[in-house]
């Protein structure tokens, strides 16, 4: 019988998954992680990414994070996210739109917009829709 570890992924509106899973695949603030069961534990910030709970050899769910908090336990995972959404609920077309206006406004030499907060949602698009690619690639 394969080994599991239990994972919360919880954002601040909601719970958005619960349950089982045989790995989980985290953007930790020094790089990607990969936990197992029993692995030692952790506790790390997350950046905006992919979140990817693999619950089988033939299933997985991937989530997108705009960052936050992973607490690993021996035998428990609990992902503490900013926000989070199913890959297969990414609006795709936000997402572009969100990436549009970061990239204008980065463009923008006249000083008055924010340039870390344009960079930071530059970010979160381009995340969105690299979480939304893979998904689809991986056909989820």
């Amino acid at each position: 019988m394969t080994m599991t570890v239990h994972v919360d992924i919880v954002s601040a509106e909601k719970e958005i998954f619960s349950g089982l899973a045989e790995m989980v695949f985290a953007p930790a603030e020094l790089g990607e992680v990969g936990i197992s069961p029993r692995h030692a534990p952790l506790i790390s910030r997350l950046r905006p990414g992919e979140v990817r709970v693999k619950v089988s050899d033939k299933e997985s769910y991937p989530f997108y994070i705009s960052g936050g908090i992973i607490e690993v336990q021996p035998h428990i995972v609990t992902v503490l996210a900013d926000s989070a959404i199913r890959a297969k609920d990414i609006d795709e077309a936000s997402a572009l739109e969100a990436k549009a206006k970061a990239e204008e406004a980065l463009a923008d030499k006249t000083g008055k917009i924010d340039y870390a907060t344009a960079q930071a949602q530059l970010l979160e698009a381009v995340m969105q829709l690299r979480t939304l690619d893979r998904f689809r690639k991986r056909g989820e």
